[in-house]
Order: C-alpha cells, then sequence, then structure tokens
C-alpha cells in the first residue's frame, strides 16, 4: 500500500472499530433496557458480595439496600447508553471523512467504556466488590474482553494521519 493511501486506510480502521464497539455498547444498552431483570440480578448480587467467600474482612463493603442497588444499575445503563450515542455519532462522522471530530467523539466513547468495564466492573466490581471470588456471578471475563476490543479500537483511533506524515525527514534529530 502506498503511504498515501495509509492515512484513509487508518480512517477506515478507526470507523470500523468504532462502530464494532458502538454496536456491541447499543445492543447491551438496548438488552439492560428491554430485559432490565437479567442484569439488574447480576448487579445486585455483586453488590451484595453474597456468593463470594464471605469472609468478614470484606464483607463491610456489600452494598445490600435493593435502592442503591437499582440506582448502581440505572447508572451502568445511562452510561452505556450515552457511550452508545456518542460512539454512533463518532461512526457517522468517520463515514463522512471528518476525521478531526470523529477521533475526538470516538475517543471520548472509548474512555467511557474503559471507565465503565476497567474501572467499575474490573476495579470496583471484580475487586472491591469481590467478583472474582463468585462462581456464578462473576463478569470479569466478559468485562476483560470488552476492554480489550475497546482498547484496541481507541489505539487505532489515537494513530493520527498527521502523526504518521510527521514521521518523515522532519521528525528525524539533525545531526
Amino acid at each position: 500500500m502506498s503511504t498515501s493511501h495509509a492515512p484513509r486506510a487508518l480512517s477506515l480502521a478507526a470507523a470500523v472499530l468504532t462502530a464494532t464497539v458502538a454496536l456491541y455498547i447499543t445492543l447491551v444498552a438496548f438488552g439492560n433496557i428491554t430485559d432490565f431483570g437479567t442484569n439488574q440480578a447480576f448487579v445486585q448480587h455483586v453488590l451484595a458480595m453474597d456468593t463470594t467467600f464471605k469472609d468478614d474482612d470484606l464483607m463491610w463493603r456489600a452494598v445490600t439496600d435493593k435502592g442503591l442497588e437499582n440506582a448502581a444499575y440505572v447508572a451502568v445503563i445511562g452510561w452505556e447508553t450515552l457511550a452508545a450515542l456518542v460512539l454512533i455519532a463518532g461512526t457517522v462522522l468517520w463515514f463522512r471523512r471528518d476525521d478531526a471530530r470523529a477521533r475526538r467523539l470516538s475517543t471520548y466513547g472509548l474512555l467511557m467504556l474503559v471507565l465503565l468495564f476497567g474501572a467499575g466492573f474490573i476495579g470496583i466490581g471484580g475487586e472491591w466488590f469481590a467478583m472474582w471470588q463468585s462462581k456464578t456471578w462473576n463478569g470479569l471475563d466478559a468485562a476483560t474482553r470488552v476492554l480489550v476490543l475497546t482498547g484496541v479500537a481507541l489505539v487505532v483511533v489515537q494513530l493520527s494521519p498527521s502523526d504518521q506524515e510527521g514521521q518523515g525527514a522532519a521528525a528525524r534529530p539533525s545531526r
């Protein structure tokens, strides 16, 4: 591939990856809205820590108030929905070849998912609420898959064609 096509190929890769993550999180949010109870039970069990080893040194962290559990779940759905909308907008901008705005929106949407799946599900759910101890209500593998896909998309989105062009002679140190 010639170097003149490389920036467009990177933009196409960013568009496809952004669209893939947008589709995924849109379906997740849609499923959580239309089948509210399925993942509501997941959130409740993780927060209640009722399927962990029940170590007294950790159980003080458990949240068993149904109102707080439901508020956390609704917040997750709201975050997913907002991230989906941002990523859909980013995808549209990629295909319109408005790369600068597409990159910015895609970055925001992807970072929202890094926060949700990395900090939220892996960090808070996995470690703070000891989700890793549960054989029944353990979403760490799924969260890791989403985090990896999101991370790959984020790296590709950040590969700016202008950055690629700047690695020529002008970017080399002078002697």
